[in-house]
């Protein structure tokens, strides 16, 4: 199904300035949004889509020139990179892999030799998502979460080895870890080093495997981890705590990846480090000016509405907004 204009989903003309297009979001978000009565979620998600690219003049700029295929939600039709969805090989993320046939070809060929090591040396990154409310991003906490992982073996400590017993040197490759075999290809009949299939690179196997993991090292247990979330996190932030991914045996462990997903919120929206709320006032307090009281994330504000003010006018209340993030060990 196609997109519809970004433009048109924000109800303003292709030449809306800034400022329109932003008091145009604000309407918009508040009328849909779906914890309120009348709201509806997928328009919402879609005011917030066009909005995403219509405030940043560079998504801006390419919306304008290339359509929905500038900024990456073509459905269809031509891209502005003919490699889109190859990894990107406009010079960034490339990473093709040829499964071990031609890339140790051209490796003999150009000098590589048995450079790249195949054997398994760290342990499976672990991705997951957390879910916040939107006071729990603002003001941070510390938040406790059971994974099931792969742990290092509490009987063999992750050395495979039944207690007891030792390694030995791996009798299919006598110690040297790696195994000749010969390729037939297009070049003919080609040489190639690879790691040992038995020892998996190693050079030695258990005298007797362990009897708990059955010489894998690892074991599939809970684990309860703590994670420090800081105050002023937004949605859709990445969360690295090194090491805390799934163990390996002879390796290091991986890294726990936690994604953050923030819930929206009935009366605030967020841009940055701005806390956004509309109020309502009557056409005769905004006249002859009123004082109202103003909800904010710290508690009910006391806030002048000045004589003459005209309805969509913008007022700032200092220190009510979001932390500055920082990096906390």
């Amino acid at each position: 199904m196609s997109k519809r204009d970004y433009y048109e989903v924000l109800g303003v003309s292709k030449s809306a300035s800034a400022d329109e297009i932003k008091k145009a979001f604000r309407r918009l978000a508040v009328q849909h949004h779906p914890d309120k009565e009348g709201g509806n979620e997928e328009k919402f998600k879609e005011i917030n889509e066009a909005y995403d690219v219509l405030k940043d003049a560079q998504k801006r700029q390419r919306y304008d020139q290339f359509g929905h295929a500038g900024v990456g939600g073509a459905s269809g039709g031509g891209s502005g990179n003919p490699f889109e969805g190859f990894g990107g090989f406009n010079g960034q993320n490339a990473n093709f892999d040829f499964g071990g046939g031609f890339g140790d070809i051209f490796d003999q060929f150009f000098g590589g030799g048995n450079s790249r090591q195949r054997g398994p040396k760290r342990g499976r990154d672990i991705e997951v998502q957390l879910q916040l409310t939107f006071e729990e991003a603002i003001f941070g906490l510390e938040h406790e979460m059971s994974l099931d992982m792969e742990d290092s073996c509490e009987h063999c400590k992750g050395s495979t080895v039944e207690p007891g017993y030792d390694l030995k040197t791996c009798s299919t490759c006598h110690g040297a870890g790696q195994q000749t075999r010969v390729m037939n290809t297009m070049f003919g009949a080609i040489q190639q080093t690879v790691p040992c299939e038995t020892c998996h690179g190693a050079g030695k196997i258990p005298e007797k495997e362990c009897s708990v993991c059955h010489g894998k090292g690892t074991q599939r247990k809970k684990q309860s981890i703590k994670v420090k979330i800081p105050a002023g996190i937004d949605d859709g932030a990445t969360i690295r705590l090194a090491g805390r991914g799934e163990a390996i045996a002879g390796g290091e462990k991986g890294d726990l990846y936690i994604g953050i997903r923030v819930k929206a919120h009935k009366h605030f929206t967020r841009e940055g480090d701005i806390i956004l709320s509309e109020e309502h006032v009557s056409m005769v307090d905004a006249a002859l000016g009123t004082e109202i009281v103003v909800d904010t994330v710290d508690g009910e504000v006391r806030m002048k509405v000045p004589a003459g003010t005209q309805s969509g006018t913008d007022f700032k209340l200092s220190n009510h907004g979001v932390p500055h993030l920082r990096n906390e060990d």
